[in-house]
């Protein structure tokens, strides 16, 4: 299915994919650096990151479609090499957005499943380290993500308004 009522489907489909990735990354970077929106978002920021991380790949494939049927140009080459590395930014979001929700809520913490099988990673130093770790990741992965998707819809205005 490459349309919808006769419209490409890929400029319908990209959209969430433009709003649910930034959304997810400002989510993960102000659940690491601000304790009362972590406490607020919760399992929000994986939930938005893994409806971000679904979307990809229907939008990635809904632009092939669409760019068989567009005239060929390198500005259009360079959208589509971007959107199809957006899969590699969108699934670390999801897991380390997953991971430091895991780690970091009071569900893991007081989990009798995780405190039996791996004690020493739900308290103390261990778990304030890898916590931390997570963190420095999240954000990382969260900021690259934001810009790629800035990257891809440049390169994609740029076709469609240049020619």
């Amino acid at each position: 299915m490459d349309s919808f009522n006769g419209l490409p489907l890929h400029p319908l489909v990209v959209h969430f994919v433009v709003v649910l990735i930034p959304l997810s990354a400002l989510f993960a970077v102000l659940g690491v650096v601000w304790p009362a929106a972590r406490r607020k978002l919760g399992i929000i920021t994986p939930i938005v990151a893994a409806v971000a991380l679904a979307f990809t790949p229907i939008a990635t494939s809904a632009g092939e479609s669409l760019e068989k049927k567009t005239p060929p140009s390198a500005v259009l080459d360079r959208h589509t090499e971007l959107g199809d590395q957006m899969i590699y930014w969108a699934a670390p979001l999801f897991v380390f957005a997953f991971l430091w929700w895991a780690f970091t809520s009071e569900w893991f913490r007081e989990s009798a499943w995780f405190n039996d099988r791996v004690p020493a990673l739900t308290h103390g130093r261990a778990q304030v380290a890898i916590a931390s770790t997570l963190g420095v990741v999240l954000v990382i992965v969260a900021v690259g993500a934001a810009i790629w998707v800035y990257r891809i819809g440049d390169a994609g205005a740029r076709s469609v308004w240049s020619g």
